[in-house]
């Protein structure tokens, strides 16, 4: 029996708030700074997604980024320094969301045309809790207030495991997984969704793939941005997406052609 969507549950740097997903690129490069350790905003970005006691891990493992630790310390960076730098992480980015508050054009209009559907709204995100505090407080006052919010820190695994997926099901009082939509800006939040069963919608603009803030993605040339769109739209099929679109602006059409599919028996790919 056809069952239409039932709910979509977004992301948020790069989806739904922060416009290029600024907030963390700051702090990962400051604190590694601190430990005399200096990484670009690019080798900050390569494991955006995942939670940020993985991510900062990730980092470190980078090989010049690791060769350079070794020089800074005598030593390579091991678990007991990555749980160091993450105590410190968290506070500086919960500092650092604050100054990257600005929802993604279009997104409150979009959530309100999901919700005038009937459909609920979910979340998930790398940011563990004590960053989302912060965040959720926030972007309460800026008109967001999604149903469910779960961060890295709230179950077993972040991702790329569906857990929080899980759990927002759960919450949500929705099933099948087929009924869900899960929209992300990063390969690590599209496996998410992917591996729970989920339809999966990548963002290509508005995310950590172009990285610019929304003036500056204005700024550009319609060649230049039309490169990148090519460029991350590509990254974000590679990684299973069932659609791309430059940002959650464009989500509407995406939830028709999707509720379309199901009436026609369709169902969303599952993960390898």
């Amino acid at each position: 029996m056809h069952k239409p969507l039932k709910a979509v549950v977004f992301d948020w740097a790069g989806t739904i708030i922060d416009f290029g997903s600024c907030a963390p690129m700051g702090a990962f490069v400051e604190l590694l700074a601190a430990h005399g350790v200096a990484i670009s905003i690019a080798e900050a970005r390569i494991p955006m997604g995942l939670a940020k006691w993985d991510h900062i891990h990730a980092i470190t493992q980078l090989p010049r980024v690791a060769a350079a630790w070794a020089t800074a310390h005598g030593k390579p960076c091991t678990n007991a320094d990555i749980d160091e730098l993450y105590e410190a992480f968290t506070p500086m980015n919960a500092k650092s969301v604050l100054d990257h508050l600005d929802l993604v054009p279009g997104a409150l209009d979009t959530v309100a045309a999901l919700r005038a559907r009937g459909l609920k709204i979910g979340s998930t995100t790398g940011y563990n809790r004590q960053i989302l505090d912060v965040l959720v407080r926030a972007a309460a006052a800026a008109g967001y207030s999604p149903d469910t919010v779960f961060g890295a820190d709230d179950l077993a695994e972040g991702r790329p495991s569906p857990l929080m997926m899980y759990r927002t099901f759960a919450e949500l009082g929705v099933w099948p997984a087929r009924c869900v939509v899960k929209v992300d800006d990063t390969v690590p939040g599209i496996a998410e969704g992917r591996a729970a069963a989920c339809w999966t919608v990548g963002v290509s603009i508005s995310g950590n793939g172009v990285g610019l803030k929304h003036p500056e993605w204005l700024a550009l040339d319609a060649a230049t941005q039309a490169a990148h769109r090519g460029r991350v739209t590509a990254e974000l099929y590679a990684a299973g997406c069932d659609y791309v679109i430059d940002s959650v602006a464009d989500l509407m059409p995406v939830i028709d052609a999707i509720n379309a599919r199901l009436a026609a028996g369709e169902r969303p790919a599952l993960a390898d």
